[in-house]
C-alpha cells in the first residue's frame, strides 16, 4: 500500500460513554471536536504541535497517542512509515470522561486512511476494531467514528456497532470539574462480580435506555437508573456522584459520564441553547460553582478525513 498524498485534515467529536446503565457499550458524540492536520515527510522524525487542551502536557514525538495509532494503522494496511508533523488544536478536555483518549486514537487511525491510496481499507469497521484494541473497549471510539448514538460490543473478529436512533429534542448538558480522574483508577474501583439482581435490573435499564433515546425522552430519568459502575466509583469522584444524585433528585437523567468525573445531563432541548434541567442544575450547583455547564449539542457526523490540496 503507498502512500497517496502527505497532507491530511481530520476532526473528531468528543463522546460520553455508558449513559449509565450501558456499561462499555453504549456511548453519544458531543459537538465538541479535536481538529488536527497531519503532513508525511520525507525525512524521519516526529514534530508534534498542541494548542488548547493538553498543551504543554502530552508527548510531543513518537509517544504521542495520535501517532502510535497512525502507526498501527499504517502498519495494518501494509504502507510505508513516513516523519510526521502533527498540529492539534485540542478542545476536548483530558482526563474528564469525554473521550480524549479515544478521539487521539480515531484521529491517527482516520488520518492513516486519508493518507493512503485505498482508503477503503481502513473503512469504519476497520478503524473500530483497531481503535478498540488500542483502548480497550470500543464504548468511545464507536460514537467518534460513526456520531450520533451507538451499542458496541465485541466478537472474536473484534469490535462492531451500530448506531441507535435519537430523538430530535435530545440535548446532552455536559458539566465539566476542574479536576481530573485517571480511566485506570475508576477501572480498578470494580469489584470483579456483582450480585445477579443487579445485573438482571441493569440488562432491564439498558435496554430501556435504546428506547428512551430514540422515541421516549420523558422516560430517560428510569432508563439511565445504573447499579453496575458508578456507585463503586464514588470514591475516586465523591463531587460528581453528590452531583448526580442531587440532579436526579430534582427529576434530571444525570449520570458519570464515562469514567468520569464529568457529569453528563440528557435533557430535551426548549429554545436555542436551553434545555427543560437548566433550572435544576443552576440549583443543584449553587451559587459558586467548580463545574463548568457545556451544552454542545449532538454530533450526528462522526470523525471525518479530507485530503488537503496545495
Amino acid at each position: 500500500m503507498r502512500l497517496a498524498t502527505d497532507h491530511v485534515r481530520v476532526r473528531v467529536p468528543a463522546t460520553s460513554a455508558n449513559l449509565g446503565p450501558g456499561f462499555d457499550a453504549m456511548g453519544l458524540a458531543l459537538a465538541i471536536h479535536d481538529e488536527l492536520e497531519v503532513r508525511a515527510l520525507g525525512r524521519p522524525g516526529v514534530v508534534v504541535e498542541v494548542t488548547g487542551e493538553g498543551a504543554g502536557e502530552v508527548p510531543d514525538g513518537e509517544a504521542h497517542l495520535v501517532v502510535r495509532a497512525l502507526r498501527v494503522a499504517l502498519d495494518h494496511v501494509g504502507a510505508p512509515q513516513a516523519g510526521l508533523h502533527l498540529v492539534c488544536a485540542n478542545r476536548i478536555p483530558h482526563g474528564r470522561g469525554i473521550g480524549s483518549s479515544a478521539a487521539a486514537v480515531v484521529a491517527g487511525l482516520l488520518a492513516a486512511r486519508g493518507l493512503i491510496a485505498d482508503p477503503d481499507a481502513l473503512d469504519d469497521g476497520t478503524v473500530l476494531r483497531l481503535a478498540a484494541d488500542l483502548e480497550g473497549h470500543p464504548d468511545n471510539a464507536a460514537p467518534a467514528i460513526h456520531g450520533g448514538a451507538t451499542v458496541a460490543w465485541c466478537e472474536p473478529t473484534g469490535a462492531r456497532a451500530v448506531r441507535v436512533a435519537t430523538h430530535l429534542d435530545l440535548a446532552p448538558v455536559v458539566l465539566v470539574p476542574d479536576a481530573r480522574l485517571a480511566t485506570a483508577t475508576a477501572r480498578g474501583l470494580l469489584p470483579p462480580t456483582v450480585p445477579h439482581r443487579d445485573a438482571a435490573f441493569q440488562a432491564g435499564r439498558s435496554a430501556l435506555l435504546v428506547h428512551a433515546l430514540g422515541y421516549r425522552p420523558d422516560l430517560l430519568h428510569a432508563a439511565t437508573e445504573d447499579r453496575l459502575h458508578q456507585g463503586y466509583r464514588a470514591p475516586a469522584m465523591p463531587a460528581s456522584l453528590a452531583l448526580v444524585d442531587a440532579l436526579r433528585r430534582r427529576g434530571v437523567a444525570a449520570v458519570v459520564s464515562g469514567a468520569g468525573p464529568t457529569v453528563l445531563a440528557l435533557a430535551r432541548r426548549t429554545g436555542e441553547g436551553t434545555t427543560d434541567v437548566d433550572d435544576a442544575v443552576r440549583d443543584a450547583l449553587g451559587p459558586t460553582p467548580d463545574w463548568h455547564v457545556v451544552v454542545p449539542g449532538l454530533d450526528e457526523v462522526g470523525a471525518t478525513v479530507e485530503r488537503v490540496v496545495r
